[in-house]
């Protein structure tokens, strides 16, 4: 399944200030601990350079990435005209059988992040929320059967 290329606001800015850490501090830096391992001799058996090696290519292939969707990424800046269903940015308070409430931000899929509640607009739930409103029941398929979620509130 192809990922969407939505983001919020703040997701697009974190991108862009990890890009351009990455690119005007840390790989410059890791440079030049390149050229000082390679300046005390044999590199086949310096372990800092292999290591600083590997890290260069590590980091190089995260700013490609980040590269590429940062010029791919679509920044949703308005809320939707209708804030009493479910769309790509909102907050939502789900209900389950066993009364447990849960709240989740429906973001893209470079942003979501378990600590802060935000979960991927191209995961199952967010998928089965889209266009709901609250009181509408969810059904969720998972690898371990179906979920069932009640929306309480929706807000942006």
């Amino acid at each position: 399944m192809k990922r969407s290329n939505l983001i919020t606001p703040e997701g697009a800015t974190r991108l862009r200030n990890e890009l351009a850490d990455l690119w005007k501090n840390k790989r410059p830096e890791v440079t030049r601990a390149i050229t000082a391992a390679a300046a005390e001799g044999d590199r086949s058996e310096n372990a800092e350079y292999i290591y600083r090696k590997k890290q260069l290519r590590e980091m190089d292939r995260r700013i490609r990435y980040l590269q590429k969707r940062t010029s791919d990424m679509q920044v949703v800046e308005h809320k939707p005209s209708d804030k009493s269903r479910v769309f790509f940015s909102a907050w939502v308070e789900l209900e389950d059988e066993q009364s447990n409430v849960l709240t989740y931000r429906l973001v893209g899929s470079d942003e979501f992040d378990v600590k802060e509640d935000y979960i991927s607009i191209d995961s199952p739930l967010a998928r089965s929320l889209i266009k709901k409103q609250v009181d509408d029941e969810v059904v969720v398929k998972t690898p371990s059967g179906s979920r069932v979620y009640y929306i309480n509130k929706i807000w942006y």
